[in-house]
Parts: structure tokens; C-alpha cells; sequence
């Protein structure tokens, strides 16, 4: 389990894996450091506080944990699997050299 936060829906999540959207209205986590007991052991005002400290950038940014394994995920490799796809299926274009004679095309 692992903790993430969601800057729009102010949000605490303990979401299964690495996840990219939030659950709730899809937009990008912040996944977190602090361990999944360290997080279910804390009261309810200790929450709070650690929810509202969140909402600051500059503290989520060091409460924040960037994974780095995500290149060996199955969402990754779908990924870049379609855009290896979008890519062979796009249709390039040249612009004509303005010093070639009209009429004359320079791939």
C-alpha cells in the first residue's frame, strides 16, 4: 500500500501500487514517503494535520517520493507502445527550399 495525495480533491489516498490518477476525480497524485503503518497508526487530528500540510506546495514537495521504477510497468510499456504506434502512423511533411526552382520538390 502505498500513500498519495491529490492536490485538486485535497485528498489522502492509500491506493495498491504506484498510481499515476486519483481514483476519485482523475487527475495527477503526489505519491508520499511516509510508510502506509506510520500513516494508519496516526490519530485523527494527526491526519488532519498532515493533510493540511500537504496543501502546501513546498511541503508536499518534500513529503513527496518520486518512483523510478515506473519504466518496468505495464501502464509505461502500454504507453510508449501506442505512441511508437501514433509515430509509424503519422505522415511527414517537407518544406520546400525557398532556392530550388519552383515546382521542384526536396525531400
Amino acid at each position: 500500500m502505498y500513500v498519495h495525495y491529490c492536490k485538486r480533491c485535497s485528498r489522502i489516498h492509500m491506493l495498491n501500487g504506484h498510481k499515476m490518477y486519483c481514483p476519485k476525480c482523475e487527475q495527477p497524485l503526489t505519491e508520499l514517503r511516509i510508510p502506509y503503518m506510520e500513516y494508519v497508526s496516526m490519530d485523527r487530528e494527526e491526519r488532519e494535520l498532515f493533510r493540511r500540510d500537504c496543501q502546501n506546495e513546498t511541503v508536499l514537495e518534500q513529503l513527496s517520493a518520486h518512483y523510478r521504477m515506473y519504466k518496468y510497468s505495464k501502464w509505461y510499456k502500454k504507453l510508449q507502445e501506442a505512441n511508437r504506434t501514433a509515430q509509424s502512423d503519422a505522415v511527414t511533411f517537407y518544406i520546400a527550399d525557398a532556392s530550388a526552382p519552383r515546382g521542384a520538390s526536396t525531400p
